[in-house]
């Protein structure tokens, strides 16, 4: 099963930064790489050079807070691939399947949705560690449910896939952040892409057998995704820069979610690339 992510860019986030806001001024480094900060009112006259932020602090800022959300998602589908393997090598998920057959399933992924939904929803309520132990559950559960492409899939295509996605995910990654070109802007035409997608895959769902249908959903499934991919590394840049200055606590939380954007993206190109040139087993 596929599933989505909405795209958390700026309409849902906004800059705290403006003008008539309190300023804050750069005071010290902490040992885990990320800035402390003091408060200096609005308006103030002269700012102390030496603790005020340089261009190369701001970016060196920038960097930790993306290498964070990018070790997040790291961490995420370490957990994944994990509890994925001890799923199948257990027989956990076909017991769970003869246990409760399609009702099972359906409990699985609404429990799935529903927690994504709320952690993009609800990040700035929770805490930061409240935020990383849902993600760590949820990329468990996905794992759980992906044990099943063991049981139709063999190994080799299992591992081609996985390759390919990996190497495309740093392409297009890179490209992201690097590129001029303002992904940001292609958002809701990729919600909308993505919303097509999910009526498509349902419509496959109850008429099955259309000719050449499946491989040419899955192959705009890739395509939306690889876009989706670079939208939300340059998604992820703006939204630290946007919040850095509110503190650790605060980049914590955005790289949870950021984490969790990455890795579907990163999830669904996997599963579209493995059934589009994977072996049946």
């Amino acid at each position: 099963m596929t599933f989505g992510q909405q795209p958390q860019g700026g309409n849902q986030y906004s800059n705290p930064n403006m003008q008539g806001q309190p300023q804050y001024q750069y005071a010290q480094q902490n040992p885990y790489g990320q800035p402390q900060y003091g408060y200096a009112p609005n308006g103030t006259a002269a700012m102390n050079a030496q603790a005020a932020y340089s261009y190369e602090q701001v970016q060196q800022a920038q960097r930790v807070s993306v290498t964070r959300a990018y070790g997040e998602m790291t961490i995420g589908l370490l957990i994944t691939a994990a509890v994925a393997v001890i799923a199948q090598m257990t027989g956990a998920y076909i017991g769970f399947l003869q246990a409760t057959g399609l009702i099972g399933v359906f409990l699985f992924a609404a429990i799935q949705i529903g927690m994504a939904v709320y952690l993009g929803a609800r990040i700035m309520k929770i805490t930061s560690g409240t935020a990383r132990v849902m993600f760590y559950v949820y990329a468990a559960l996905m794992g759980f449910t992906l044990s099943s492409i063991f049981m139709i899939y063999d190994l080799g295509s299992i591992g081609l896939a996985l390759g390919m996605t990996a190497l495309f995910f740093f392409v297009l990654t890179m490209f992201g952040m690097t590129t001029k070109m303002n992904m940001l802007k292609a958002g809701p035409i990729l919600m909308v892409a993505l919303i097509v997608l999910i009526i498509s895959q349902l419509i496959l769902a109850i008429i099955p057998g259309v000719s050449g249908m499946t491989q040419i959903v899955c192959a705009l499934g890739l395509i939306i995704f690889a876009g989706m991919t670079m939208y939300d590394a340059q998604q992820t840049r703006a939204l630290f820069a946007a919040y850095e200055a509110q503190g650790p606590e605060m980049i914590k939380k955005i790289s949870i979610v950021c984490a969790l954007n990455l890795y579907l993206d990163f999830v669904n190109m996997f599963l579209y690339l493995l059934q589009l040139f994977g072996n049946r087993d």
